[in-house]
């Protein structure tokens, strides 16, 4: 019986071979879109975690701050919640860094008359604690201190990274829904033709007996088998895509620090499986209003 819904439903995609394309291209462009994003995102955000496990808190001193506070500063770093190292860096040391950076500017240097570098804090945390709200809540409690002028640790570009990849994140989210709506109507409207080229045939076997289930089991199965189509065909340009770029940028760009990854074979299968379920949520729609109301 399996094997006769099946020949039925392989028989109805032939026979409706351009509607049938509408609606796998459909899907594909949905899986094809929404797990691009998806994609952007997952990678993005490793980029972030891998950022925050190596950050650091820099601490600016006021210029006029005496040498012998110095100790004491380092001593109340030290002691907040989720520190690990607390590194002082003198004037003197930085400006050797900067010169040192500078070799091909060193003029612009030479006629400084005076360090114009304050003395700072390397502050670093502990692993477990570097977190988005746990890094803001230290910067907050280091600026607090009267003797420090200002906490840098990168949270303007922290906060617009972020940005991006949360916008990304919503733009795919409405695009994957809204592609997955439209492939479910056009699924939906794939059946409906289906049944009215089909509706002599199925009024006949009707006739003779024909339950809905007979009738409705090979178009279901045409549903999931259209979602799979265009969920596979929506992998497979997505990974030949994905390849085509990581292979330029892998090396270049990551340095190995950081592997760009595709989805894993679960995440694949469940994408599969949400085709699917495309497919079918639309051949069901199309049944549920014609096969009582029109047929």
């Amino acid at each position: 019986m399996i094997s006769l819904y099946f020949k039925h439903a392989l028989r109805d995609i032939g026979k409706n071979r351009f509607v049938n394309a509408v609606s796998i291209i459909t899907i594909a462009l949905s899986v094809i879109i929404t797990c691009s994003f998806v994609l952007f995102f997952i990678n993005t955000s490793e980029i972030l975690t891998l950022w925050k496990k190596g950050v650091r808190i820099m601490a600016y001193l006021y210029l006029d701050v005496p040498a012998e506070k110095i100790p004491e500063i380092q001593k109340k770093i030290s002691g907040l919640y989720s520190v690990e190292d607390v590194r002082f860096i003198s004037k003197e040391e930085a400006f050797d860094v900067l010169k040192e950076q500078m070799k091909r500017q060193s003029s612009l240097l030479e006629n400084l008359k005076e360090n114009p570098l304050p003395n700072a804090f390397e502050i670093r945390m502990i692993a477990s604690s570097q977190t988005w709200e746990k890094i803001e809540n230290l910067a907050s409690q280091i600026q607090s201190i009267p003797q420090v002028e200002e906490v840098e640790y990168g949270q303007r570009w922290l906060a617009r990274f972020s940005y991006i990849i949360n916008l990304f994140k919503l733009s795919g989210y409405a695009l994957g829904i809204l592609f997955s709506v439209a492939s479910v109507f056009i699924v939906a409207n794939t059946v409906r033709l289906v049944l009215y080229s089909r509706r002599d045939e199925i009024e006949i076997m009707r006739l003779v007996g024909a339950s809905d289930g007979f009738i409705k089991v090979p178009l279901y199965i045409e549903g999931i088998i259209l979602g799979a189509l265009g969920g596979i065909i929506g992998l497979i340009v997505l990974f030949t895509t994905f390849i085509s770029i990581t292979s330029n940028i892998d090396q270049g760009i990551t340095s190995g620090a950081f592997q760009i990854s595709f989805f894993s074979y679960s995440s694949m299968l469940i994408i599969l499986i949400s085709s699917m379920f495309v497919g079918w949520f639309g051949c069901f729609l199309s049944l549920k209003h014609i096969i009582k109301r029109e047929l």
